[in-house]
């Protein structure tokens, strides 16, 4: 049986409606590896985009693509968002959308995904693994490694939806720049740094209460998979990742954090 994932609704769509965005005029897909920020980026990005641009039948994955094909769709221009891997198929597909490419650092990553799948918003065939009975080191371990024929491991999650969307034309956003740029919105590097974002998805033009919308659409309160916002989480799940398993990241997944733009980030975020 698929996973069941437990979100609570939030009420962003009365903030669109009030900003009263300008249509899009160019399809635009927000993608992402599963636990990378995916719902900050979203819920920003929706207060630039009309609510009936925004597509929100389903989060697009390469199992269900074929049946939301009509979110690509250049006459009709929406924002759609999902964790969809690279192959021939997504390649076609988005050829003529604009795509960004939201990732985080790998060893943050295993953090958020553990914190994840210990939540009672997660919901699936890994309940064994929240009663306590596995030690937080052995479930980091599995978090790196996968859990046979129910998680993949970082490597193959990675691989697809992340570092092989790296050669396209993909704009690439790193969430811990994200972050940091919202909680620096007033600086000139924040406006930098959010002008790019906007020109990759298309907003033109720029309008002058940017900042507001951002801010509102950040409001963390307002994201189901804060970590903050997670619940029933029985195990303690350390702020930063054991030396040990950066090890294992770097055994198994050699090259990664270089491709990804973190190998001089000695220091977690």
């Amino acid at each position: 049986m698929p996973p069941v994932i437990k979100v609570r609704p939030d009420t962003l769509d009365a903030d669109t409606a009030r900003f009263s965005p300008a249509p899009l005029r160019q399809p635009l897909f927000l993608n992402s590896i599963q636990k990378s920020g995916s719902h900050l980026l979203r819920n920003i990005m929706r207060m630039f985009v009309p609510i009936e641009q925004q597509y929100r039948d389903q989060f697009i994955q390469w199992p269900n693509m074929a049946q939301h094909l009509a979110a690509f769709d250049p006459t009709r221009n929406y924002m759609s968002f999902g964790h969809l891997f690279f192959t021939d198929g997504p390649a076609i597909e988005l050829a003529h959308v604009r795509k960004i490419l939201l990732y985080r650092d790998p060893r943050d990553w295993v953090l958020a995904r553990a914190r994840f799948h210990l939540s009672d918003e997660f919901q699936g065939d890994l309940e064994h693994l929240k009663d306590g009975r596995i030690s937080v080191d052995d479930l980091l371990t599995l978090m790196i490694f996968g859990v046979r024929s129910l998680i993949p491991s970082l490597p193959d999650m990675y691989e697809l939806n992340v570092v092989a969307w790296l050669a396209s034309d993909a704009f690439r956003v790193r969430y811990e720049d994200l972050v940091k740029h919202v909680q620096q919105i007033k600086t000139p590097e924040a406006e930098t740094y959010f002008a790019a974002l906007f020109d990759a998805c298309g907003i033109d033009p720029v309008p002058a209460n940017w900042r507001e919308r951002v801010l509102v659409g950040a409001d963390r309160r307002q994201s189901g998979t804060a970590r903050e916002n997670l619940s029933g989480i029985r195990v303690e799940i350390p702020a930063t990742l054991p030396e040990k398993h950066r090890q294992l990241i770097e055994y198994v997944a050699p090259g990664l954090r270089e491709i990804l733009g973190y190998a001089d980030n000695r220091r977690q975020s």
